[in-house]
């Protein structure tokens, strides 16, 4: 899943490793243990809430360093399912231990833990902290050039948490009822197979019915790189007393190339992540890098003073730095289209010819090698309805209560847009989350950028920046929520879990998301440079946002000498190489590598993308000395180093908002 990240979310990544397995994936889910499923209040744990409670605070703070870096942020799914089993089983060992009778774990609670934590942290991941909220700020307006037209100052609003928590609360609640009445015509009638959420019920499947074995194995693994990464953190914390020092600027290739992003950070975040991502993902960064600060840079930078000025500062968008983030935006938007387009065509298709099979009584033979098991899975899922009334007043009071506060927080973004938006809502929920169900690519993203240069263009200049952030942000939180949450109910079906009590965690986690999300954006922001260029929490996005918002106001007149030409080349790029890996034969289409995921270092550097190279190199190398153990413990390993020296970012930053430096500045300079 490239996530809900800050425009650029794992779950946009076309997962083609898990859509060719997805009938696979559904052949190997364990049967059922024998015992029935609780009812669905049972299933609902007070420590079951406390376990989501704290994996939702542990990954927030984790994704949010993620957005706030590069914006590439993995699928954490199996990783929240992982822990939530680790917690629970060392909570009832202790128990056991200490004389105490513990509540059996049943597969049903491990669901609605991983479903709760899931919906806390996708809040840091898709709420717009690094893109369209920041992008708001004065940092962000001054980097996308003050004398730009349109790019007012105006159009700015300082984060704070007052407002950030109220506009999350307002916007993606909405979301949670848009689709409820489809629940049963997605799940069972149309059989879409939401590759994510089924390998999530998989695991957590595998992890109830092949003993402890397994399980012990991975914790054992998950605690080894968890305290390796975490004290590897600490570490280089020791040698960065002032900026441009430490392991993080260490020059791996040579001075020149450092200059240039091209260098290993030692951050085990990245490596982890890349661990998680395909290998696909990890070479379209690499392959995006070296065109970039490789190629085309150091070759645009020689035109100083033919194509642009060579006095301008470093971050003006008329010199090298706008086409670094005008080329970046073609790409993505290449990208967005294509698939925005393919899934639109692929939906009405499918929809069309499954209902088409249905009234003809062709119904696809069942491939379950347990047709007994899978009556039972959707007997279980059917027999505790959520009735259609709470869908539509649900859907209708945060409607109303979203018309009436939006406007009066941002007073450029009218009541009457924001009608028109939740009117057309449903129905694009209902197609990204059916093109979700057949590939995994959540577009919400791109959704909301539609939303976005809509507004910018008819609120026009005064007005068009913020309600075109604003607008992409209401939109997008509708639509992901929605995808998120069919998503989850294909966990629930596999897992015979109760989607009332599954439903319930989804609201108890985003609301818990509306409030730690905030929190662990501001747990940066306080403590460290967010959105400078040079620094470590570039925030790419927000600037990306802002400049598309200033497209949309201004036209072509905002982009720099020469960059038109540049722009229409990388669009034209994004949209050849798709329809290369969609329509050439496999041998040829699967080399082709992933221009939205290429977007990224075109922006943000090749250092991020080198990490996640070793990431994949380690995987790669792992597979082929000993396949069995690299399935069973790659998801366990990567979590390790991600939540490691991603929970180190906690008493990092606590020291720098004491004003603790560290005592030694590592740094090479040349001779």
């Amino acid at each position: 899943m490239i996530s809900p990240s800050s425009g650029l979310n794992m779950e946009e990544e076309k997962k083609e490793e898990i859509v060719e397995r997805d009938e696979d994936l559904e052949e190997q889910v364990p049967a059922a243990a024998e015992v029935e499923p609780q009812p669905w209040t049972e299933q609902i744990t007070v420590r079951g809430l406390f376990v989501s409670m704290i994996i939702g605070i542990t990954f927030s703070i984790i994704v949010m360093k993620l957005n706030l870096t590069t914006g590439m942020v993995p699928n954490c799914n199996v990783s929240a399912a992982l822990l939530a089993f680790v917690f629970i089983r060392t909570w009832t060992k202790l128990l056991h231990k200490a004389g105490f009778v513990a509540k059996p774990f049943s597969r049903q609670e491990n669901t609605i833990i991983q479903t709760c934590a899931v919906a806390c942290y996708s809040i840091a991941v898709g709420g717009g902290f690094a893109s369209y909220l920041l992008g708001l700020n004065r940092t962000t307006y001054e980097l996308s050039g003050v004398e730009n037209e349109g790019n007012n100052p105006g159009a700015i609003k300082e984060p704070g948490f007052g407002w950030m928590t109220g506009f999350l609360f307002v916007v993606c609640f909405v979301g949670l009822f848009v689709l409820i009445p489809l629940r049963k015509i997605m799940i069972v009638d149309l059989k879409l197979t939401y590759p994510s959420g089924l390998a999530t019920a998989v695991l957590i499947n595998g992890f109830h019915t092949q003993g402890d074995k397994m399980a012990k194995k991975q914790v054992r693994g998950f605690t080894k790189y968890f305290c390796t990464s975490f004290l590897w953190g600490l570490f280089k914390w020791f040698f960065s007393g002032i900026e441009d020092c430490g392991f993080e600027q260490f020059p791996t290739f040579g001075l020149q190339a450092w200059k240039q992003t091209f260098y290993f950070d030692f951050s085990m975040t990245f490596v982890g992540a890349g661990m998680i991502c395909s290998h696909l993902v990890n070479c379209s960064l690499l392959l995006g890098a070296v065109l970039s600060f490789g190629v085309m840079y150091p070759l645009i930078d020689r035109l100083k003073g033919d194509w642009f000025p060579d006095n301008l500062e470093e971050t003006n968008m008329k010199g090298l730095y706008g086409y670094k983030v005008f080329v970046s935006i073609a790409l993505i938007l290449g990208d967005g289209i294509y698939n925005f387009t393919k899934i639109l065509i692929s939906t009405v298709l499918n929809v069309n010819e499954r209902m088409r099979s249905k009234n003809n009584k062709n119904v696809a033979a069942d491939r379950h090698e347990n047709p007994t098991e899978d009556l039972k899975q959707t007997d279980e899922f059917l027999r505790e309805t959520i009735p259609l009334r709470i869908g539509v007043i649900g859907y209708v009071v945060f409607t109303m209560i979203s018309i009436i506060i939006i406007p009066r927080m941002f007073p450029q973004l009218k009541w009457y847009y924001v009608v028109v938006a939740y009117i057309f809502a449903p129905s694009l929920a209902f197609c990204n989350a059916f093109g979700a169900g057949l590939t995994d690519i959540n577009m919400a993203y791109n959704y909301g950028k539609v939303a976005l240069f809509t507004l910018a263009a008819v609120t026009g200049k005064e007005n068009g920046v913020v309600a075109g952030l604003v607008g992409c942000g209401l939109i997008k939180s509708v639509i992901s929520v929605s995808c998120i949450l069919m998503q989850d109910f294909k966990t629930a079906h596999y897992t015979r879990t109760s989607p009332r009590a599954m439903f319930i965690c989804q609201v108890i986690g985003i609301a818990m998301g509306c409030v730690t999300a905030p929190l662990s954006f501001f747990l940066y922001y306080k403590a460290f440079d967010v959105g400078n260029p040079h620094g470590e929490f570039k925030a790419p996005y927000a600037l990306i946002y802002r400049n598309m918002a200033i497209i949309g106001v201004q036209g072509f007149s905002a982009l720099p000498q020469h960059c038109l030409q540049l722009c229409f080349g990388f669009f034209a790029f994004a949209i050849g190489v798709n329809m290369i890996r969609d329509f050439a034969p496999q041998k040829i289409g699967k080399w082709m590598p992933l221009p939205m995921v290429m977007a990224v270092p075109f922006l943000v550097g090749a250092y991020f993308a080198i990490d996640m190279f070793i990431g994949t190199v380690v995987v790669f190398a792992w597979q082929k000395l000993d396949s069995k153990k690299a399935e069973l413990m790659v998801p366990a390993a990567a979590s390790g180093l991600i939540c490691g020296e991603g929970l180190w970012t906690l008493p990092a930053a606590i020291l720098a908002l004491a004003r603790i430096k560290p005592p030694i500045c590592m740094k090479f300079v040349p001779t």
